[in-house]
């Protein structure tokens, strides 16, 4: 019976110490110093998401949630500073949201997939698919 109430102790103190984990990441969405406010190390933390999936989805949520946080945070900081008007600022929202001062446009290159299998096409074709989060703006007609 000691053992089981060992046992039981143990699981409430890792439920308290997941609990307080995901309210970390959902305002710090830093796996190293979330870990380390929870006081918990990186490996447990790890260790957890790989044997628990309801943690790995809470986890996940969370650092998604803090992510969102910072990125709010930041444009409205980055904002504050275009009201000041100071150029690097201004610089970066024009780059980042007005397509006329973007960077350079990504080009996808002309394949020739006739000597390819299907399987060897649709490979490729998943290959020049862009990263999630990248925007590809399309050439202009000439």
């Amino acid at each position: 019976m000691a053992e089981n109430t060992y046992d039981q102790t143990i699981d409430e103190r890792q439920a308290d110490f997941k609990v307080k984990l995901v309210a970390t990441l959902k305002e710090l969405p830093i796996i190293e110093a979330a870990c380390k406010r929870a006081s918990i190390s990186r490996d447990t933390y790890y260790r957890w998401r790989r044997d628990d999936k309801v943690f790995r989805k809470e986890s996940e949520d969370a650092l998604n949630q803090g992510i969102e946080f910072v990125s709010d945070m930041s444009e409205s900081q980055l904002i504050t500073l275009i009201k000041e008007k100071k150029m690097p600022a201004i610089a970066m929202w024009l780059k980042n949201n007005h397509p006329r001062y973007g960077g350079k446009s990504v080009r996808k290159p002309i394949i020739n997939t006739a000597e390819l299998t299907p399987e060897e096409e649709k490979l490729f074709k998943e290959f020049l698919e862009p990263s999630p989060g990248t925007s590809v703006t399309p050439d202009h007609a000439e």
